[in-house]
Order: structure tokens, then sequence, then C-alpha cells
């Protein structure tokens, strides 16, 4: 799965490398809160428009970025499922 997006206003595509997700239990006997409310983590490759790997637009992404691939990357996920 890939996006187009932007990285510090620079046009690019996202692809998502691998993606891992646990539900949560919400039993009050959770070991951890991680248990309880569950966890995801995905892991992604930052390309220019091109398709070429970009480590150097990568360095570039804040923290607002990730939160924002993230965000996109959910939607995607969520239109495939349907």
């Amino acid at each position: 799965m890939e996006i187009e997006t932007r990285i510090q206003g620079i046009p690019c595509i996202v692809k998502l490398v691998s993606y891992e997700r646990v539900n949560g239990s919400f039993s009050r006997n959770s070991a951890s809160d991680l248990d309880y409310y569950g966890w995801s983590d995905a892991t992604y490759q930052v390309c220019d428009r091109r398709g070429r790997p970009a480590p150097w637009l990568e360095r570039k992404a804040t923290d607002k970025d990730w939160m924002s691939i993230d965000i996109q990357m959910d939607r995607v996920r969520e239109y495939q499922n349907d």
C-alpha cells in the first residue's frame, strides 16, 4: 500500500513496509495499558515522486509529518477493508 503525500511541503510517495496490530483485551486483569487498549506499529519507506527511495527526505520528516502519514494510511486501510 502506498500514498501520495508531502513531507515539509515536498511531494513524495510513502510506502507501507510492515504493519502489525494487536487488539486490546479491555480486561481489568491486563498486564499493561498496551494489553488493555491494544497497539499498532507501522514501518514506512519514503520515496520521491518516481518511487525511488529518498532517505534524505525521510530525515526531514517531523513528528507532525509522521502523524499525518499515520492518519492517511489508516484512512486507506479502512477504505480497503470495506
